[in-house]
Order: structure tokens, then C-alpha cells, then sequence
């Protein structure tokens, strides 16, 4: 496998990418997805995770927001708080899991213009693979999240936060999916955190540790 990735990388070097075949593009294609969500995953599970990120924080959803400030100001800024802690941990605890559904996404995946997304705009990749894998990585997303919620608690804290909400007739909704709604911002936080790794490795290739890609995006500058 060595010995061919430093042959590709050295055909890539000297030819330039319009002489790479599909499947050489796709194998670059997949290795700057795989750094991006292994990248991802790290930036999404250390420290604070979701909730110590601005740039993926999830709020409440929307149903609640309105509830949300009004409580704030009834003296509830406590409950509010807890609950998005609550919903950030459970993202948190669930990326693990979702980058292995990532990572055999990745695998598993086909593309046909290979070259034309690695010679696209610079976030190219990402996009393409949220466009093929969103909805079939929400399907199995979903039950890892369930899990994550009855462990954490969730649930009971969403149920005392719409209750209060509700005697203040702030809260129509009382069945927000918080299970749906969290599966697809862990998606959202994981494409965002994608596509910046993959702005970082068309910027600079050469600072990349991967040879292959160093050539592959060295031949696009």
C-alpha cells in the first residue's frame, strides 16, 4: 500500500491531476475526507466539545426559544442553561460513534467527477459528501442519539423545562423531537468542522503530513 501511494504521489507530482485516472482522484478525494473527519471528531470531543465551540453550540430548538427568554427574565436562567449543557453533552458524547459512520461513508462511497470536486471551490469535498450521505447518516445517526439521551437524562430535564414553560402558556409544542433535532446539528457541527479542515488542507498542502495529498492540492496552486 506504501509502496503505491508513493508512486501515485510521485505520477500526480510529475503530471499533474488531469492525468490522474478516476479511481487515483477518488483515493485522494476520500483521504481529504477522512482527515477532515478525523479532524472534526477531535475538535468536537475535546474540551467543551460542542458547547465550547461557538461555531457549532447548539441552542434550544426553536420551538423553545421564545420560552427560553421569556424564562430567562422570570429568574429561569438556570433551567435554560442546563438543559443546552445538557443537549451540548449528549452531541458531544455522540460524536465518537458518528465518526465511524462517517468513516465507513467514506469507504463506501462512489463519485463519478473525482477530479472536478478536488479542482472545485475549497470547501468542494465536504460539500459533495454532505450532499450524497446526510439523509442515510441521519438514519443511523439517530438511534446512537437516542441512546445518548436516555443515559444523560435528557429527556427528564426537557420535560421540567416545557412544563414550566407551559403554566407560563409560553410552550405549545410539547413534543419538540429533541432526537431528530439533535442527530441533525451533530451532522451540521461535523460538516462545518469538515469543510474548515479541508480549506486548511487546500491552503496549505505542504504543510500537510499526508504525501499525497501535499501533490494532489500542490498541482492545484
Amino acid at each position: 500500500m506504501l509502496l503505491f501511494l508513493l508512486l501515485l504521489s510521485s505520477h500526480v507530482y510529475s503530471a499533474g491531476i488531469g492525468s490522474l485516472s478516476n479511481e487515483e482522484a477518488l483515493d485522494s478525494l476520500k483521504q481529504v475526507l477522512n482527515q477532515s473527519v478525523i479532524t472534526a471528531t477531535s475538535k468536537l470531543t475535546t474540551g467543551n466539545g460542542f458547547l465550547g465551540n461557538a461555531g457549532v453550540k447548539i441552542p434550544l430548538p426553536r420551538s423553545l426559544q421564545k420560552a427560553e427568554g421569556v424564562m430567562r427574565s422570570f429568574g429561569m436562567k438556570k433551567q435554560a442553561d442546563s438543559l443546552i449543557i445538557a443537549m451540548n453533552r449528549t452531541a458531544t458524547a455522540a460524536a465518537p460513534e458518528a465518526m465511524i459512520l462517517m468513516e465507513d461513508a467514506v469507504k463506501r462511497m462512489t463519485v463519478e467527477d473525482a477530479k472536478g470536486i478536488l479542482n472545485g471551490n475549497d470547501d468542494a469535498a465536504t460539500q459533495y459528501f454532505r450532499e450524497a450521505t446526510s439523509v442515510a447518516l441521519a438514519e443511523k445517526l439517530l438511534p446512537i442519539v437516542r441512546k445518548e439521551i436516555a443515559q444523560t437524562g435528557l429527556l427528564n430535564q426537557l420535560n421540567d423545562f416545557m412544563r414550566r414553560g407551559e403554566k407560563l402558556g409560553l410552550v405549545t409544542d410539547l413534543d419538540p423531537d429533541v432526537e431528530t433535532y439533535l442527530t441533525q446539528k451533530i451532522l451540521e457541527g461535523y460538516y462545518l468542522m469538515m469543510a474548515e479542515e479541508e480549506r486548511a488542507i487546500r491552503k496549505d498542502p505542504i504543510g500537510q503530513g499526508n504525501k499525497l495529498l501535499q501533490d494532489v492540492f500542490r498541482g492545484l496552486r
